[in-house]
C-alpha cells in the first residue's frame, strides 16, 4: 500500500504532461577534468561541476581544439558573451585587408553556428542573459606583416594567438607573416568558443596561447567530379569543413573519360559532348567563385586535367570540325583490353591537332585558376595496348622509326609530358610552375629519371605504403606526396561497381588508419631516413564512382579531419590519443553545416575513455 501511494502522485504528474513538451530540465549530470579527460558526475553541488561543452574547451593540454597545434597554454577558465559584441582591429597591409574582412565574417558566422537552432542565419539568442554576459566584448586584433593573396609551396602559416581577458574584455591578438598564418590563427580562436547550455550564451576562454605552424606544406584532399557530377553547393561545403581542419589543397579532378564538365569558352563542344546534362556543368563564373571562396578558407583549389589516359567523351566532336580524332579508344569494347574501367579513351599522340586544342584548354584553365602555382597533369594509367591496336598510331610510330615495343610508347608518352609542360607554361603567360603527376609507367624503378626532370615534376604516390618505388624517388631527390592507396583512399570499402564482390581496393580506411599513415615514418621505413625537404605532404582521394551530392561528406568526413591532424601536426602519438578531441570535432562539423558519418553513440562523447578495447 505504502508503494501505491508513493508512485500514484508520480504517475498523475507524468500522465498529465502533454506529449509534445519539450524536455526543458537542468541536467542533474555535470562534468569535471581528471587526467585530461571529461568526467561525468552527478551534479549535487559538493563538488564544481561545469557543462559538457566547457568541459571539451579546457580539458587536456589541447582543450577542443583541431588539428593538435604545435604548443599551446589553454586556461582554464571562461567567460560568456554574445555574438554581437565581437570586434576586429585590422594591422595589417592594405592588400590583405579584404580577405581578413572577409575571413572575419566567415568567423562570425561560425560562432553563430555555435547555436543549437542555428537554421542558415543569425541565431536567436535568449533575452535575458545575465548582465556580464551581455556586456562582454571579443576584440580580435590582426597583425600581419605579409601581403601576398594566394598560396604557394614557400608561403608561411605559421602564427601565434595570444588571448587575455581584462574586465569585461578579451583579447585575441592573431599575429602572423601573411593572411593564410591569420586565417588558421581565426580557426583556432573559433575552435576556443563553444555554447553554454545553461547560460543561453557563448563562452571562451578566458586566456590562451598558441604557437603553431603546419607539419607539411601541402595537406590536401582530391575530389573526382567526373565520375559523378557534384553541385557547387556541394564543393562549398567541402571546402568550408577543409579550412575548418586547416587543409590547404582542394585538388580537383574535374574530367575523365566519363564525363567533360567544365565549360570552355573557346571549345564549348566539349561540353556539348561531355556534360551528363546541360545542368551538370561547371561554367566558368562559378570556378572562379570557388577559386576565391577557396582561397579566403586558405585554400588553393588546384586543377588537374588528366591525360594522355583518362579522355574520352567530349572529344567526339573534332572528326566532324576536320580536326581528325583526338581521342582514341572512346567508349572502345571490350573495355579490359583497353582501359583500367569502363569507358575506354586516350589521347591520340600522332595527330598534332590534339595539341591545338590542348593548348586552348591550358589557357582558358590558366585563366579560370589563376594564378597558377601547381598545376596536376594527371598522367597515370596509361594503356599501351589501346595505341598499340589502333592503326593510325601505330602507322605513326613506324613511319618515324620509333618502334612498336613498351619503351617506344614510354618515351613518345614522355614526349606529350615535356609538350603538355611547355603548353602549360605559355598559357601561363610564360611563368612555370611545379607540376604534379601520378605515379605510372613513367615512374616504375629505373625509370623515372630517364622521362621525367625532378626540378620539374613533383610525383605523387597512390601506390601502397610498402612500395620500393618511394625509396628510389626519395633517393633520386624527387619531391614527393603521399596518396597511399591502403590508408588515403576513402572511396574503398564499397562493394564492386563493376562485377561483384568488393571494390578493389577494400577493405575501408577507418580514421585510426588514416591517422596513423604517417608520410615521415613511411620514408625512414624505406629508407632510413624522414627526407623532410622532399616530403612535400600528403592528400586522401576521393573518386566518386559510387559517390554524389548525398554521400559526399560522410565519405569525406570526419576522416578527412584525421588526415588533417597527422598532415599538420605529425604528431608522434597514435589515433588514441586523439580520439576524445576527434569524437569532439566531429560534433563541430555538424554544427558548421557538414554531415559527417557518425563514429560513436553519444554515450561514448559524454563519457571519455569509456569506449574502448
Amino acid at each position: 500500500m505504502m508503494m501505491v501511494s508513493v508512485l500514484t502522485p508520480l504517475m498523475g504528474l507524468l500522465l498529465s504532461s502533454p506529449a509534445s513538451a519539450s524536455f526543458s530540465m537542468p541536467s542533474p549530470w555535470g562534468y569535471q577534468c581528471e587526467s585530461g579527460k571529461c568526467l561525468k558526475l552527478e551534479n549535487t553541488g559538493v563538488t564544481r561541476l561545469v557543462t559538457l561543452n566547457q568541459c571539451k574547451l579546457t580539458c587536456g593540454p589541447f582543450g577542443a581544439l583541431w588539428p593538435q597545434p604545435q604548443t599551446a597554454s589553454i586556461g582554464t577558465q571562461v567567460v560568456h558573451f554574445l555574438p554581437k559584441n565581437v570586434f576586429i582591429t585590422n594591422r595589417a597591409s592594405e592588400q590583405i585587408w579584404p580577405l581578413l574582412n572577409e575571413a572575419f565574417d566567415i568567423f562570425k558566422d561560425n560562432l553563430e553556428k555555435y547555436h543549437p537552432d542555428y537554421d542558415g542565419g543569425p541565431a536567436t539568442w535568449e533575452e535575458p542573459w545575465e548582465p556580464s554576459s551581455a556586456a562582454h566584448t571579443l576584440r580580435v586584433v590582426f597583425k600581419v606583416s605579409g601581403f601576398l593573396t594566394y598560396l604557394s609551396l614557400d608561403t608561411d602559416e605559421s602564427y601565434e594567438l595570444l588571448m587575455v581577458t581584462v574586465g569585461s574584455t578579451t583579447t585575441a591578438t592573431i599575429n602572423a607573416q601573411t593572411f593564410f598564418g591569420a586565417r588558421h590563427g581565426l580557426e583556432t580562436l573559433s575552435q576556443l568558443v563553444d555554447y553554454h547550455e545553461n547560460r543561453k550564451t557563448l563562452m571562451i576562454v578566458s586566456s590562451a596561447s598558441v604557437y603553431d605552424a603546419p607539419a607539411f606544406k601541402y595537406r590536401g584532399l582530391l575530389v573526382d567530379t567526373a565520375r559523378n557530377f557534384l553541385s557547387v553547393e556541394a564543393i562549398e561545403r567541402t571546402l568550408d569543413a577543409m579550412a575548418a581542419n586547416k587543409l590547404n589543397t582542394f585538388h580537383w579532378h574535374i574530367t575523365d573519360s566519363h564525363s567533360f564538365p567544365l565549360y570552355l569558352e573557346r571549345l564549348p563542344n566539349m561540353v556539348y559532348y561531355g556534360a551528363y546534362s546541360s545542368r551538370e556543368v561547371y561554367h566558368p563564373e562559378e570556378v572562379k567563385h570557388l577559386v576565391d571562396y577557396g582561397r579566403v578558407r586558405g585554400i588553393r583549389v588546384l586543377p588537374e586535367f588528366d591525360a594522355p589516359a583518362h579522355v574520352g567523351n567530349g572529344w567526339q566532336w573534332a572528326e566532324k570540325q576536320g580536326l581528325g580524332k583526338l581521342a582514341v579508344c572512346v567508349n572502345r569494347e571490350p573495355w579490359q583490353s583497353y582501359c583500367v574501367e569502363p569507358p575506354c579513351g586516350q589521347l591520340n599522340l600522332a595527330n598534332p591537332n590534339m595539341y591545338l586544342v590542348l593548348a586552348q584548354i591550358y589557357e582558358e584553365m590558366a585563366k579560370l585558376f589563376t594564378p597558377l602555382d601547381l598545376f596536376h597533369y594527371g598522367g597515370d594509367e596509361v594503356n599501351l595496348n589501346c595505341w598499340n591496336t589502333t592503326d593510325e598510331i601505330t602507322a605513326w610510330m613506324v613511319a618515324n622509326d620509333f618502334g612498336l615495343d613498351a619503351n617506344a610508347y614510354y618515351k613518345q608518352w614522355s614526349v606529350f609530358q615535356e609538350k603538355s609542360r611547355e603548353l602549360l607554361t605559355t598559357a601561363n603567360n610564360g611563368v612555370e610552375v611545379p607540376g604534379i603527376l601520378w605515379t605510372s609507367h613513367l615512374t616504375e624503378k629505373g625509370r623515372v629519371d630517364q622521362y621525367l626532370n625532378k626540378d620539374k615534376y613533383i610525383i605523387q604516390i597512390w601506390t601502397n605504403g610498402s612500395d620500393p618505388l618511394i625509396a628510389e624517388l626519395l633517393q633520386k631527390n624527387y619531391r614527393v606526396i603521399f596518396s597511399n592507396y591502403d590508408a588515403w583512399y576513402l572511396d574503398c570499402g564499397a562493394g564492386a561497381w563493376v562485377g561483384e564482390g568488393s571494390n578493389w581496393c577494400s577493405p575501408y580506411k577507418e580514421w585510426q588508419k588514416v591517422y596513423d599513415n604517417s608520410p615521415h615514418d613511411i620514408a625512414r621505413d624505406l629508407t632510413g631516413s624522414t627526407h623532410k625537404d622532399l616530403v612535400l605532404g600528403g592528400e586522401a582521394a576521393l573518386w566518386t564512382e559510387q559517390v554524389d551530392d548525398a554521400s559526399l561528406d560522410t565519405k569525406l568526413w570526419p576522416r578527412g579531419a584525421a588526415l588533417a591532424e597527422r598532415l599538420w601536426t605529425n604528431p608522434p602519438t597514435t589515433w588514441r590519443q586523439a580520439e576524445a578531441r576527434f569524437i569532439h570535432h566531429r560534433h563541430r562539423l555538424l554544427r558548421r553545416g557538414v554531415q559527417p558519418e557518425r563514429i560513436q553513440p553519444k554515450w561514448c562523447h559524454q563519457n571519455d575513455g569509456f569506449c574502448y578495447l
